[in-house]
């Protein structure tokens, strides 16, 4: 006989329609706190469709994407619950809507910050690869309009990501 969708499974019913050992589950479940299955008398778990959705998006990123234990413990915590579940179920659109909101969120709070990414690990010369640096000279200013606040971002951290490769090269010859 057929369960229904929205019927709760036992550990054997989870395992055997998830292709996992028992076993698997229950360290899952000690990996990450949000697989929470209801535990009956005498500990018998019963997984929620939840629960088997949140699962199968989990295996999916371990097994099939080579994510970590901790890779995907991050993207959980970063992302949530729900964008592992679209993952899991293969819904390309709310994966992006959800990496969309997620990514406008980290835009705003860039722009209440207003602080660039990156520090310099070094005092930058006075000279870089033979060309003269003062302030505010050079294709791109620090004050420039023309490039959005992100991408001044993205060029001064990878300026400073070539200052220190040319500091260690220096240090090499």
């Amino acid at each position: 006989m057929e369960k229904s969708p929205d019927a709760f499974r036992t550990i054997s019913e989870a395992a055997e329609e998830l292709d996992l050992p028992q076993h698997v589950l229950r360290f899952w479940e000690t990996r990450f706190s949000q697989i929470k299955p209801l535990k009956r008398g005498g500990g018998r778990r019963y997984y929620r469709p939840q629960d088997i959705d949140l699962i199968k998006g989990i295996r999916h990123m371990l097994y099939e994407q080579g994510y970590t234990i901790k890779g995907v413990q991050k993207l959980l915590r970063d992302n949530g619950n729900q964008f592992i579940v679209a993952v899991g179920r293969g819904d390309v659109a709310a994966v992006e809507a959800i990496a969309q909101s997620k990514q406008a969120e980290a835009e705003q709070r860039a722009s209440e910050d207003e602080v660039l990414v990156g520090a310099p690990k070094v005092k930058p010369n006075k000279r870089f690869f033979g060309l003269a640096r003062g302030e505010g000279e050079g294709p791109v200013s620090a004050d420039s309009a023309s490039l959005s606040r992100d991408n001044r971002a993205l060029l001064q951290e990878a300026l400073f990501d070539l200052l220190e490769c040319k500091r260690l090269l220096d240090q090499v010859r």
